[in-house]
């Protein structure tokens, strides 16, 4: 076996010692999550946060705009902004699912950057908010000393988070990295959208227009559907109703709401509205959807 397959053996025998619940899991180190399925999942509308996204074991696909990205043992995702997408999983009790996910900070991002203290680069056309890239010696390298620091916590304290430093480093330097040095550009036109679907999702219950966040971005209002869809491929309104759609299901699966109550918390004013536009993206109703995820949370 070549170095490379050696990393990705060690890589996934690691997670699957750290990753031993069904589920997401927190770790030790702020900002850096594993997770475990032992079941394939279909293809299903899902809103994927800032990560970079890789997989010991198992495989993944993300659709958006017309494109999908892989991501397995082979490549790893990275997401810079949050975005609606669909995905896939396929995994199973004998060979389960195994990922490390970690959260893009773009403070981190800008200090690296800076540090980096590189000329200037030729401008690029605005990137998509979402990239698959193959795991390479070096950045496979990096994930496994991350692994083996969650195995000590005394080695997870010192050490951890200059080793998710590395982890952001390779993926800068990486040939997808392009989104995460557009995320650290004050006046590029990727981090003015950025900012605006960071405030989109953390304040999704507000009534924005479009006209708002055109301002809040800077732009005009036809620069910003353009870029709008460059970074998310869809339009601002379909992305503030998929995050609210999104938010919306966690409430009733998680905390128990129902349609009405849930739908009145992240900003409908009309629950026959709300209950129409689920059913259009999940394929059931509020009140099936929510007992379907109970039910599956309470089988894991």
């Amino acid at each position: 076996m070549n170095a490379q397959g050696d990393h990705r053996e060690r890589l996934a025998s690691l997670l699957g010692e750290i990753a031993v619940e069904e589920g997401m899991q927190r770790t030790p180190i702020e900002g850096v999550e594993v997770f475990r399925a032992t079941k394939s999942v279909p293809r299903a509308p899902i809103v994927y946060l800032p990560r970079i996204l890789i997989v010991g074991q198992g495989r993944k696909k993300a659709y958006l705009g017309g494109e999908s990205y892989r991501y397995d043992a082979y490549n790893y995702l990275v997401l810079s902004v949050p975005l609606p997408a669909e995905c896939e999983t396929e995994a199973s009790p004998e060979e389960p699912l195994l990922l490390l996910a970690i959260h893009v900070e773009p403070a981190m991002v800008g200090e690296m950057i800076l540090e980096l203290d590189e000329p200037s680069r030729p401008a690029t056309p605005t990137p998509r908010g979402i990239s698959s890239t193959p795991m390479d010696e070096e950045m496979a390298g990096a994930v496994i000393r991350l692994l083996e620091c969650l195995q000590k916590p005394s080695d997870s304290r010192v050490l951890g988070r200059q080793t998710v430093r590395e982890i952001v480093y390779r993926v800068l330097q990486g040939e997808q990295g392009g989104a995460l040095r557009a995320l650290a550009s004050r006046d590029d036109h990727f981090a003015r959208i950025a900012r605006v679907l960071r405030q989109v999702h953390a304040e999704y219950a507000s009534q924005f227009s479009v006209e708002d966040l055109a301002r809040k971005a800077g732009m005009s209002l036809a620069a910003f559907h353009h870029y709008f869809k460059l970074v998310t491929t869809c339009s601002p309104l379909q992305y503030l109703k998929r995050i609210r759609l999104d938010h919306a299901k966690r409430l009733m699966a998680h905390e128990g709401y129902n349609a009405s109550t849930a739908a009145r918390a992240v900003g409908y004013e009309s629950p026959s509205q709300f209950s129409r536009e689920f059913k259009r993206l999940y394929g059931v109703t509020p009140a099936e959807d929510a007992e379907q995820t109970r039910a599956r949370l309470v089988a894991g």
